[in-house]
């Protein structure tokens, strides 16, 4: 009984915690971005830290790489749940591309936008040209980007392909890519169904008898080893099929 008394007050804490640390950057969201854009994107990472605790999911990061991870990268993942929006920030310093419609989240959105996220309409090809100019510029000024080949939230299982358009960067810039394989052990409660509100989502993390999300991570890979983007997605996508047998099969 003690246990589960316990449990609750901690989770009691860390939702004060997370609430008044969203206040604080909800707020300073509407100061001009040359006040806040030096010290604004670590604080976001910070709270999706604060975010993930207030959920109570159990983010773990597994080091396969055999290498240090490179001072800047591309991150890639596959994109079965929600969760990854604020778990792959809580563990990396990056830069997310985010769907058109996370600017207009009630709260989230507004501090998705002062922290320096990127957004696409993914199925416009002018907007994810725009998109594809903006990384390009970001890499330059030596920002890490997170984004996601498969174009969304496809289901637990990997998709039966990727889209070009990391690859293509990664080749343009000479930029590696850092690839990794998000497993979460209760995959039904994780995994954002079509018919699934973000609301409905977020009492599904709380309310789950298995809280733990892996994230694997892997070697990065050097865009000078291919000779096309097509070879560069084929052999990545490859690599996840891989994983995806060694983590969900």
């Amino acid at each position: 009984m003690f246990y589960y008394i316990g449990k609750g007050l901690r989770r009691l804490l860390f939702g004060i915690d997370f609430i008044l640390f969203t206040a604080v950057l909800y707020l300073l969201s509407f100061l001009p971005n040359r006040y806040i854009r030096a010290v604004y994107p670590r604080l976001f990472w910070v709270w999706c830290g604060f975010f993930v605790r207030a959920l109570g999911v159990e983010l773990r990061r597994h080091q396969h790489n055999t290498r240090p991870l490179p001072d800047q990268y591309l991150l890639i993942a596959n994109h079965p749940s929600a969760f990854e929006d604020i778990g792959i920030p809580a563990l990396f310093p990056v830069y997310s591309l985010a769907k058109e419609e996370v600017r207009d989240w009630w709260i989230v959105g507004r501090i998705s936008v002062a922290a320096g996220t990127l957004f696409v309409k993914r199925e416009e090809r002018e907007s994810r040209r725009a998109a594809f100019e903006q990384i390009t510029a970001e890499l330059a000024s030596g920002k890490n980007i997170a984004l996601y080949p498969e174009g969304g939230c496809k289901g637990r299982r990997l998709f039966e392909t990727f889209r070009y358009g990391v690859f293509d960067i990664s080749l343009k810039t000479g930029i590696p890519i850092v690839p990794v394989f998000l497993h979460y052990e209760s995959q039904e409660d994780f995994e954002w169904k079509p018919t699934e509100s973000l609301v409905q989502k977020l009492w599904h993390f709380m309310s789950t008898q298995n809280p733990r999300a892996n994230y694997h991570v892997y070697d990065a890979l050097d865009p000078r080893a291919f000779g096309s983007k097509d070879e560069y997605m084929q052999f990545v996508h490859s690599l996840y099929l891989e994983w995806q047998a060694r983590h969900l099969d």
